[in-house]
């Protein structure tokens, strides 16, 4: 599996680089492209999930902890923990979505029966792992509703109802919108809060914040060794990095609003890393100071990730539905709902009893993309060779819609 998942990421990086070097200055245009601000939140929260807001205050001590794992040496925990989450791998979500609005429209290889299945069953998957690691989290975040360690009735409540409100919100894409918009705006009142908390209100100074921020620099002049997998638990993080990336790309594609090839690279490399990094930054000084998480804080992270785990599943919902012509429209609303919910309820359980794993499904994903690399070159490499603009739909759609502004 490493041998598979450093090619595959060798190859990705590849890519990326041939796309930058051929066609670096073109508009991306989609579908339904919308604000770039609104691309940025539709991005940033379809793009994440809630291990961003469970995951840091329990990695930290493991990367520190360099005597049990020496191969963290190279770096600080906050560096460490940022590498797994933020800049370079989000390079895979711009070489997809960059594939779904500019190339796959020339190839289609998406559209090919088989591959139309496995894409689909990569994202049902997918969903179902996000609403189990949900599931499997809520104890170390809610210890008073259980002991700590079990899974209690009262979560398994939680992560239906996040299901069930995720499917009824992917029902209508206005509903996407409004919760992804939505959801970044708490998620930033929810780093503003813990911040004043730490820096003004409690012994710490804006000082204090900056030294800590500083330690991301660990990052950056460590790169390299980001590039291939670090140990096993990187390999998972980086698996799961490839089992959302084509379903990302595919969603977020449809409203890219005619940015620059390089600007779109910004915006999908540096600006959520940007908020990765200041979110990460508070929550370390938390780690590193000793600090308390207080039970409204607390109450407040658990609800910014669940609102998270809603925002990326009624994204992948509406994608896998919209793919497959399963949607409400054509089903009736409560078919739609029952039938999501029933399919996504059995896929979380086999996740929590440990029948499927993100790592099969993330090896998947890079079977896709060598197999779309060797359809480009077999079957549509002149027409990929020639293009020189945005799909020429898009390109007037586009247009339309800026004469009406």
């Amino acid at each position: 599996m490493t041998l598979w998942l450093s090619t595959g990421l060798i190859f990705t990086f590849a890519a990326i680089a041939l796309i930058l070097y051929k066609w670096w200055d073109i508009r991306c245009i989609g579908v339904t492209p919308v604000h770039t601000l609104t691309f940025i939140a539709i991005l940033f929260t379809s793009g994440l999930d809630v291990g961003l807001i469970m995951f840091p205050l329990t990695e930290f001590a493991g990367y520190g902890d360099t005597a049990a794992n020496p191969e963290y040496g190279f770096a600080n925990p906050l560096a460490i923990e940022f590498g797994f989450w933020a800049f370079l791998i989000w390079g895979f979500y711009f070489l997809t979505c960059f594939y779904f609005a500019i190339i796959e429209p020339r190839v289609g290889f998406f559209e090919i029966p088989v591959v139309k299945v496995i894409n689909n069953v990569v994202i049902i998957g997918t969903c179902a792992f996000t609403a189990f690691l949900l599931l499997s989290n809520l104890p170390w975040y809610l210890p008073q509703l259980g002991d700590g360690e079990t899974v209690v009735p009262a979560f398994y409540a939680i992560v239906l109802a996040s299901i069930a409100l995720a499917v009824y919100s992917s029902s209508k894409i206005k509903y996407v919108r409004i919760l992804s918009v939505g959801s970044s705006v708490l998620f930033i009142a929810l780093i503003v809060g813990m911040w004043f908390r730490a820096f003004v209100l409690g012994q710490g100074s804006p000082s204090d914040f900056f030294g800590t921020a500083s330690m991301l620099g660990g990052y950056f002049t460590n790169l390299q060794h980001f590039v291939l997998p670090i140990n096993d638990y990187h390999e998972f993080y980086l698996f799961w990095w490839f089992s959302w990336s084509i379903m990302i790309g595919q969603f977020t594609a449809r409203f890219v609003s005619g940015i620059r090839t390089w600007q779109l690279l910004i915006a999908m490399l540096a600006i959520p890393s940007i908020a990765i990094g200041v979110w990460f930054s508070v929550l370390y000084y938390y780690h590193a100071e000793g600090l308390q998480v207080a039970a409204f804080t607390n109450i407040a992270m658990i609800s910014v990730g669940v609102l998270m785990v809603v925002n990326s599943l009624d994204s992948l919902i509406r994608l896998y539905t919209d793919n497959l012509n399963l949607t409400a429209q054509r089903l009736g609303r409560i078919n739609y709902v029952i039938f999501n919910l029933v399919a996504l309820v059995g896929l979380t359980m086999l996740f929590q009893l440990d029948f499927l794993r993100i790592q099969w499904v993330g090896a998947l994903v890079i079977a896709l993309y060598f197999g779309c690399f060797a359809y480009i070159l077999l079957r549509r490499r002149s027409e990929v060779a020639a293009i020189d603009s945005s799909p020429e739909g898009n390109v007037l759609d586009f247009h339309k819609v800026e004469m009406a502004d």
